[in-house]
């Protein structure tokens, strides 16, 4: 444990910011701030989103539980269930060998609109410790933490009901609410940091 936020210590961040271990990612405090630019090139800040709920969406298109969640169009339904004024999703590939080159490919392929912000030196994934793809994150319109884990409660895709976290949490921030379920096992393929060890 000691090593990670050694590690977390000492990385720095897309923009040149350092990430400090006390701004690791972690529900009922302030997460952590980035820049990060999609595939089209432009920069997003998490601060330019505050007043709204934002979703963040660890993935990496070649994850087969990345791939069996867009083709069940879980991710998709999710996003289409809210309010496009209030809530804004925003993707994030944190794999080492990936560019903007491949995650417009992979958009254009699925068909979806939120862009996909590229982590390739990992700072920003390791500063929220995205353990997982897909691992979600929910931050309300004052910028804290309230949700971090998985999509839902299915790891398997053998489920009939299944409870989605990540809608749960955004519907009960919205109507002003306590997140009922506030974190989570996450599921999936670990993400692919460089210089993974």
């Amino acid at each position: 444990m000691k090593q990670v936020f050694k590690a977390l210590a000492l990385t720095v961040a897309f923009v040149g910011t350092p990430v400090l271990a006390a701004d690791t990612a972690e529900v009922g405090k302030p997460a952590p701030a980035f820049t990060l630019k999609d595939e089209a090139g432009k920069a997003h800040s998490l601060s330019e989103y505050k007043g709204k709920v934002v979703v963040l969406e660890w993935t990496n298109p070649e994850c087969p539980f990345v791939k069996r969640h867009y083709e069940a169009k879980t991710m998709q339904t999710t996003q289409k269930g809210f309010d496009a004024k209030k809530v804004v999703w925003l993707t994030v590939d944190s794999s080492e060998s990936h560019s903007a080159k491949t995650a417009a490919e992979w958009k254009k392929k699925e068909g979806f609109s939120q862009p996909v912000l590229l982590d390739t030196d990992g700072a920003v994934g390791k500063s929220y410790a995205a353990k997982t793809t897909p691992h979600m994150y929910v931050i309300d319109g004052q910028g804290v933490v309230r949700y971090a884990g998985a999509i839902d409660d299915d790891p398997r895709g053998k489920g009939t009901v299944k409870t989605n976290y990540v809608k749960t949490a955004v519907d009960a921030l919205l109507a002003g609410q306590q997140v009922p379920t506030a974190t989570s096992e996450p599921y999936g393929c670990s993400v692919k940091y460089k210089n993974k060890s």
